[in-house]
């Protein structure tokens, strides 16, 4: 579905659909009370190449009253490095306005570190290839541990994605990777059970014990968003 939307240039109004729709329902979370949330959502390609994009976001949080701080893109690094000096035009433009930034599926790509330090990113975001097999492949235990040490010096924020069982999340925590996503911490939602989900977290009921307020990640190939969850929670 992304690649067709891609290729009949209709990824650019569904973008800005779920861009929109994404801040309204945050804010909406935000105003009932639900803590002061933030949502991750990735751009494709051809969203990302828009000349206006960070004007058109910027515009967006106006108009639903979403802070920026509590708004976060991802951009693949695949999609870095095909136009590095153009990526960190539009990079900076959107950090002046006071958005986050993440790279998405690190470690599939080719970075180079000398414009990795340059990008004015704050997350990096591992794979869900490296994390299917950390508790039996040596090699993506290797690539883990560089990824987090590497971010770490950077100053940049780690989240581990597709994590599905504990002992994946036991490795992670033992590597002080700053946040985990997954199925199993909540399968995808849709905007009403997360909302029983995420008063139950408030109120303190059982089984939603997270003192932080979750990241909310809006994946345009998912049906609904996944729930990020800090790894120093369980510390």
């Amino acid at each position: 579905f992304i690649p067709l939307a891609e290729e009949t240039g209709l990824i650019v109004p569904i973008g800005e659909w779920v861009i929109r729709t994404a801040c309204i329902q945050t804010r909406a979370w935000q105003q009932a009370g639900l803590g002061p949330l933030k949502v991750a959502i990735n751009l494709s390609t051809r969203q990302f190449i828009q000349r206006n994009l960070p004007e058109y976001i910027e515009l967006i949080l106006q108009e639903t009253g979403l802070g920026p701080r509590h708004l976060e893109l991802e951009i693949t690094e695949s999609l870095l490095m095909q136009d590095i000096q153009g990526a960190l035009t539009t990079l900076e433009a959107f950090k002046a306005t006071g958005i986050n930034l993440a790279i998405d599926d690190f470690g599939t790509g080719y970075s180079s570190f000398y414009y990795l330090r340059r990008l004015p990113v704050d997350r990096l975001k591992i794979d869900r290839s490296f994390i299917q097999d950390i508790a039996a492949d040596p090699g993506d235990t290797a690539i883990i541990r560089a990824i987090i040490a590497l971010a770490h010096n950077l100053k940049l924020k780690v989240t581990a994605e597709g994590v599905e069982t504990q002992a994946q999340l036991a490795f992670l925590q033992t590597r002080a990777c700053d946040e985990a996503q997954g199925w199993l911490f909540s399968q995808a939602l849709p905007a009403e059970q997360l909302t029983d989900l995420l008063r139950n977290r408030v109120l303190g009921l059982p089984g939603a014990d997270y003192p932080q307020a979750p990241m909310l990640v809006v994946d345009k190939s998912s049906p609904a968003p996944y729930r990020n969850h800090s790894l120093k929670d369980q510390r």
